[in-house]
Parts: structure tokens; sequence; C-alpha cells
């Protein structure tokens, strides 16, 4: 408790007024400049757990009217995956549209992955479900550019989006990482259509067929709300939109005035994104960056580990996150505005995957995530120091986390 109190303290005293634009208006003014759209009249629902996140969407799911569109880099052939594809059959049942696109590497990639069989059998009971990129021969040619969404439309009226995939770890865990810490929110309002219109550009790249599903849209679809607040849409397309994530992330922390916290599972930090947290720095920004003491991967560990002493150095506050894996991909700026998405800080999502974060004009939004923030340093985080790095991070790791960065130079 006492830490917390600190912390909120702190947070407090590091806010300066700022006489004209603040970091928002700024942020949103060069968004637009950006060519990002800007969805006025929306609200936002965090959803911080795997139980709550598929509780609200299988509760969405099942109040389903007209169609039903998801696109997830993994659906895991489990408990909580068995669940959904019985309620979209179902939903198909009473005449429901239904579209699921999974990515097929992300598919191969999985402890249990959806066999041919119990693909043929879910289309078989009217659910379009699709491989996104199928990982044939030569197979190398399919490495590259895997769709990493996370997204789930229902009726048009609400979006989820986030860090969770389709399955049981997140609920459960796994052996190896212990609990799998993750973060999801559903949207309502106009921002809807956008995460819509990516949906069927990405379905009909693949079958390449004309848009399915005609909506009505007088009955159908999300309307602004008179409180809500604008969101902007940020779509990673390779060959279109390249650099976006970069940009964005690289705007919003160029524009901070006091205060930037990321949860970020990989953060192997991209140049200019590290460049633009080191730029922050020097302004006397404060820059808390929570990451995870277990991961999924052991050469990832050593490379953050490195990246975060160099942040910790310059005089960024680091925090290890001990209870389990957090995958959650977040970032607050001084208060006022957030966002949330699919987007790790590497090279793998700023560079070449499909990628999409929606950024909160929010304060309320975002000082719940803040809160969770908190909460989570206080519980389950411990602070990194040259000491603590020199114990989590023996010679053998930091030799092998610098024969790895080199590789990133060539980005």
């Amino acid at each position: 408790m006492i830490k917390k109190v600190l912390f909120l303290a702190l947070t407090l005293l590091s806010f300066t007024p700022s006489w004209g634009e603040d970091s928002a208006e700024r942020t949103k003014r060069d968004f637009l400049q950006l060519g990002l759209p800007l969805y006025e009249g929306n609200k936002t629902t965090i959803l911080s757990t795997g139980e709550i996140k598929f509780q609200d969407l299988f509760e969405a799911v099942e109040s389903a009217e007209k169609y039903i569109l998801m696109d997830y880099f993994k659906f895991q052939q489990d408990s909580i995956c068995g669940l959904l594809i019985e309620k979209l059959r179902r939903k198909a049942s009473e005449g429901v549209q239904v579209y699921v696109l999974f990515d097929s590497f992300g598919n191969h990639d999985s402890d249990f992955p959806l066999s041919d069989t119990l693909q043929a059998n879910i289309r078989k009971s009217g659910v379009n479900i699709v491989a996104f990129d199928p990982v044939r021969f030569p197979w190398i040619n399919h490495l590259m550019h895997r769709d990493h969404h996370k997204i789930a439309i229902i009726d048009g009226k609400m979006v989820y989006t986030g860090g969770m995939n389709v399955a049981d770890y997140y609920l459960h865990g796994k052996p190896k990482v212990g609990k799998w810490r993750d973060m999801h929110i559903r949207m309502d309002g106009p921002i809807v259509e956008a995460y819509e219109e990516l949906f069927w550009k990405m379905w009909n790249k693949e079958v390449r067929g004309e848009k399915q599903g005609a909506i009505d849209k007088e009955t159908f679809g999300a309307r602004a709300m008179d409180d809500g607040y604008p969101v902007a849409f940020a779509s990673r397309w390779p060959k279109e939109t390249p650099k976006i994530m970069r940009q964005t992330y690289c705007i919003a922390i160029d524009n901070a005035e006091h205060l930037v916290q990321i949860v970020n599972p990989y953060a192997m930090l991209f140049g200019e994104v590290r460049a633009s947290l080191r730029r922050a720095l020097e302004r006397g920004i404060r820059v808390q960056f929570m990451v995870s003491t277990r991961s999924d991967g052991k050469i990832n560990d050593d490379v953050i580990g490195l990246e975060m002493r160099k942040l910790m150095k310059r005089g960024a506050e680091v925090f290890y996150y001990n209870d389990g894996f957090h995958h959650s991909k977040v970032m607050m700026i001084d208060s006022l505005f957030c966002t949330v998405g699919t987007t790790n800080l590497d090279a793998r999502s700023l560079c070449f995957d499909y990628e999409v974060n929606a950024f909160i004009f929010d304060p309320a939004t975002t000082q719940q995530l803040q809160q969770i923030f908190y909460e989570d340093v206080e519980s389950s985080s411990t602070l990194l120091t040259p000491e603590v790095f020199k114990e989590r991070f023996p010679l053998r790791r930091r030799i092998r986390s610098r024969i790895f960065t080199i590789s990133k130079r060539f980005l």
C-alpha cells in the first residue's frame, strides 16, 4: 500500500500544467497529419484478465443477431477454443453469419494446433473458417508477414482487441512460465467500423473474393455516443503502412510532457522507439517500463535484459514482473491517453507482421490502466538496479545477449 501511495504521489508531483496544447492534443494533431483516422464518440471497457475477456466475449457472441467476425493469430485446440467453437456453430445454425480467420504460421506454432479434420467439421456446421497465408513449400517465403491480429467483432457494434489469442493458458497459465498475464479491451462506437474494414481487407486478401455478409447499417453497426471520446486507429499493412507502428509510438513518446509508462512482453526495442525513449529521458520525462522475469523465449529474455539495463542507466524505472509472463501490450502517456493493441516492441511486430493498435484519448481509461500498472508494481514486481541486473544476468547471459543484439543493427 505504501508503495502504491508513493507512486501516485510521485506521478502527481511530476505533473506540470501546460498552457496551450497538452500532449494528447498534439498527438491527435500529429496523427491526423500522418493520415491516421480519428473516430469520435467511443467507449472502452478494459478486460484485465483472461477470465474477464472470455466471459465478456462469450456473452457478446451469444447475443449476436447478424454476424460475427474473428481474426486471431492463434486458436489453440483446447477447452476454451472448443467452447467458443460450439457457440459459433450454434449461432451459425440460427442464421448468424460467422467468419473466422487465423494465421497459418501461428497455428503451426501452437501447442495444440487446429487440425484439418476439426477445420473441415467447423466448415460443415456453417462457420466460414480460413487460414491466412497457408505455410507451404518452400516455407521460407511464408515467414515474413504474418497475421498477428486479435480481433472479434459482433454485429458491427463492438470490437474486442488486445494481446490475447484464443487459448486456455490465459486462464490456467503454462508450466514453463506460470500465470499468463494479458490485457484486452472492448470498444463500442464508430471505431468498430475501422476494425471491420480491416477484417474484410484481410479476408479478401486470402479468399480473393467479394466481401461477404452484407450489413443492414440502419439496424446494425455502432453509433457515436454523446459522452464518448476519440480513438485513433493504427494498422500496420506491410506494403502500405510499413512504418506506422514505429511512427505512432514515437509521436506519442516525443509528445509526452511528464510521464511514459509501457508494458510490453518483447521489448527488444527497434531503433526509432529506443531513440524516442532516450530523448524523453534526456528531456526529464519520467519513463517507467514493465517486462517479465520469465517469458516463452530464453534468448528474448537476455536481449530484453540488455535493453532494460541501458534504459535504467539513462534514468528509466524498469520493473520486472515476477508473477508469470506479462504478455500485455499497453502504453500510457501523461495520464491523458493510452494505446492497447497487438504490437510488440521488437522488429517482428514493427517491421514485418500485420498489427493493429487503438490509441484511446480518454484520461479515465488511461488512469484505469495506470492503476493496474501500479498494482502490478506493488504486488508482483522487482525494480531493476545494477545489483539486480548482475544477479539475474550473469556474464554468460550478457555475452549471449550481445551476440544476438548485433543482428538488430542490420534492420
